[in-house]
């Protein structure tokens, strides 16, 4: 890999550098509703899926594919208008969590046994980016609130692992889930009020 610069005693690469570009850019545009988001969301996946895989982040690596499969999805499905946010039910909301911590508990394991660096935290990322990603492309605001706890636990990983540029970015992506969280909230209450 070609070393772009040297920070914090770290190589960050220009394939590392050019993913967390296209991605930030991607998430402020998701953080607006806007269908734009979509293409830049796929070509940051397609970055970091590569990133990922030569950094041994099975998961993350892993987790790249779904983001390309709902960014196409996304892309057809918030259509010219953009994302119109609601919410989820009590009762959706349960049920999510129940599914999500028994696939979380049972899929640690097979990373574990493939050779992961980081077993419950990359779990806890493929899976809560699958879910929160299913969340924004079906433009519910909770999607923000997983992003958010996704990107805290993400941001304690890479920088466990040695992995400081990508930790600042996704320190950066826990910000950008906070402003998320508060636009599409507020447009999800402006809609309720115009009914």
């Amino acid at each position: 890999m070609f070393t772009l610069f040297t920070a914090w005693g770290y190589d960050v690469s220009l394939l590392e550098f050019t993913a967390a570009i296209v991605s930030l850019i991607a998430v402020y545009l998701g953080t607006t509703g806007k269908q734009i988001t979509w293409p830049w969301w796929v070509t940051s996946s397609i970055l970091y899926a590569i990133w990922f895989y030569q950094a041994k982040y099975y998961a993350s690596f892993a987790t790249q594919f779904i983001f390309i499969g709902f960014g196409i999805w996304g892309w057809f499905g918030w259509g010219k208008k953009g994302a119109q946010p609601s919410n989820m039910s009590l009762r959706s909301k349960w049920i999510s969590l129940g599914i999500f911590s028994a696939i979380w508990i049972g899929f640690a394991p097979y990373l574990k046994s493939i050779g992961a660096v980081a077993i419950w935290s990359d779990t806890f990322g493929l899976l809560g980016s699958g879910a929160a990603q299913i969340l924004m492309v079906r433009q519910k605001w909770e999607s923000w609130v997983l992003w958010f706890a996704v990107d805290v636990v993400l941001t304690v990983q890479y920088a466990r692992g040695g992995y400081y540029f990508t930790s600042l970015v996704y320190a950066v992506f826990t910000a950008m889930a906070i402003l998320g969280w508060t636009r599409w909230f507020k447009k999800h209450k402006q809609s309720k009020g115009n009914l």
